[in-house]
């Protein structure tokens, strides 16, 4: 079965946002090489320079791209650049996002004193950056009459999270506009081009580690063992668990999919805490 997604994959030109995060990155890395044509996007030169390094050594066809996600210019640019190297575009991942201490309750801000600038930064991050990618690259894919659009959503879509207010309201508007988009697209373009979603559970990274484990002795924090214990599988995710829904969102296996968001969360959604 994995050779046989592996063969449907080969030559596939597909486009990931936030392409120097942990979890892009891992995406990336196996799509590379199942033969996959890369084009990472980030506005983190030095991050884009890491990730490219590695995926060199491994011989992975990939070109890297500095990308703002909240200019529609830079994304435009970005797309010219990619059909200029390999002259079609078949999938775009929105995998840019994240989280910020100053947009999040706790000890040292109340949701009163969030910084206003913070909120904005996430929720743009997260919303605003798929929608102008969705834009951009959805056009080119309504002009070839195919495609396939990932959007990352998050468990905060389903159940709004502590701490994270304007996180979990961008990844809500992440999953409503998935769907829309959907119909949107099907109604009015293509339908051959297929939206939908992912929503991850609790997996460690850079943005939320700080909210996880305890910085100092690398215990888990009371959030980080709330969140153990609501979890049925009983762990974080480890970035690779993502990989094979991207690999079967992408594929022909999964050609009746459409408007979905799925979770991969170890059972959090399941769980009612008692």
């Amino acid at each position: 079965m994995g050779s046989a997604r592996g063969e449907n994959l080969e030559g596939k030109v597909v486009a990931i946002t936030g392409g120097a995060g942990i979890l892009p990155s891992t995406m990336a890395q196996d799509l590379g090489e199942r033969g996959c044509k890369l084009a990472l996007l980030d506005i983190d030169e030095e991050g884009l320079k890491e990730v490219s390094d590695d995926l060199s050594r491994e011989r992975v066809d990939h070109i890297s791209v500095k990308t703002n996600v909240l200019e529609r210019e830079s994304l435009l640019d970005a797309r010219e650049d990619i059909l200029e190297e390999y002259g079609q575009i078949d999938v775009l991942i929105n995998g840019a996002g994240g989280n910020k201490p100053e947009a999040t309750t706790g000890k040292k801000s109340s949701f009163f004193d969030l910084s206003e600038d913070a909120i904005k930064w996430v929720f743009n991050l997260n919303f605003l950056g798929t929608l102008l990618s969705c834009q951009v690259f959805g056009e080119e894919f309504a002009s070839q009459d195919r495609g396939c659009i990932i959007n990352i959503s998050s468990m905060a879509a389903i159940s709004p999270l502590t701490k994270t207010p304007a996180y979990s309201a961008a990844k809500a508007a992440v999953s409503n506009f998935t769907r829309w988009l959907a119909v949107h697209m099907s109604h009015n373009y293509s339908t051959d081009v297929r939206v939908n979603a992912i929503a991850p559970g609790f997996f460690l990274t850079q943005q939320n580690r700080y909210l996880l484990k305890d910085e100092d002795t690398g215990d888990l924090t009371e959030r980080g063992q709330t969140i153990i214990d609501h979890t049925p599988m009983g762990r974080f995710g480890d970035p690779e668990d993502l990989i094979s829904t991207i690999r079967w969102l992408i594929s022909p296996e999964s050609a009746f999919v459409h408007g979905s968001i799925i979770p991969i969360d170890g059972g959090f959604s399941a769980f009612g805490g008692v």
